[in-house]
């Protein structure tokens, strides 16, 4: 599918990646970008309709989707990360219920709001915002790792059931993005103009993956290694 002339729904546009799916998609020429954040007053981009939205909340899915009928381009971008003490911790269950909620659970339920008015707009595109550590896990943020490992298998889930509608689905797998999520890493860090970038290519070539770096490309290429394991403290939501 073409960017241009489509309507496009970003989650988390508020800031950092999501902000820059929805400059992108109107610099592209969309016919109308919906910009999902849980307080809607802080998405100030020109051109975007505001939308209250905390991926969490039933009546916030379901209100966004009534909204938005006319979507035929779903973004998940929206996910949340906490640094954790180690799994073995008191409070590691309590963090990945958290972190589920929003980067699995979420995701789901977006997938299960849209998908029918993605289908009635023929079918259109739904991608999700995953990461490096979709196959290897962080030490620093090993609850998050877990989330993005089954938003991957959801995705791919979501990938079979949606054909038949022809609903492209497609899996964003990057490394650190410079973003506010990674502002305390000092270490080589991707530009979200070069993410949305590679993730708007590949949805208008009708792929199904993609993998914005040189590391990520190589981690998804040795997934049968253990080289990476514990050498990768943190990713991009």
């Amino acid at each position: 599918m073409k960017i241009k002339d489509a309507v496009v729904f970003v989650t988390g546009a508020n800031r950092g990646l999501g902000l820059e799916f929805a400059k992108q998609a109107l610099a592209l020429g969309a016919k109308k970008v919906y910009a999902g954040s849980r307080d809607p007053s802080k998405v100030t981009l020109p051109g975007v309709i505001p939308v209250k939205l905390d991926v969490t909340n039933a009546q916030d899915v379901a209100a966004a989707a009534e909204l938005a009928g006319d979507v035929t381009l779903l973004i998940n971008n929206a996910g949340i990360a906490r640094v954790s003490e180690g799994l073995t911790r008191a409070g590691s269950a309590a963090v990945l219920r958290e972190t589920l909620e929003t980067n699995v659970f979420g995701v789901l339920a977006m997938a299960q709001a849209f998908a029918p008015a993605l289908g009635r707009n023929g079918g259109g595109a739904l991608l999700n915002v995953l990461s490096i550590v979709s196959w290897v896990n962080s030490p620093v943020i090993p609850e998050y790792s877990i989330t993005k490992s089954a938003a991957w298998s959801l995705t791919n889930g979501l990938r079979h059931e949606l054909f038949e509608q022809n609903t492209q689905v497609v899996g964003l797998h990057a490394g650190y993005i410079d973003t506010d999520l990674t502002s305390g890493f000092d270490v080589e860090k991707a530009a979200p103009s070069d993410v949305v970038r590679q993730a708007y290519a590949a949805i208008e070539a009708g792929e199904l993956e993609v993998n914005v770096d040189e590391r990520t490309r190589a981690v998804k290429q040795g997934l049968s290694q253990s080289v990476y394991l514990n050498d990768y403290p943190a990713a991009q939501s």
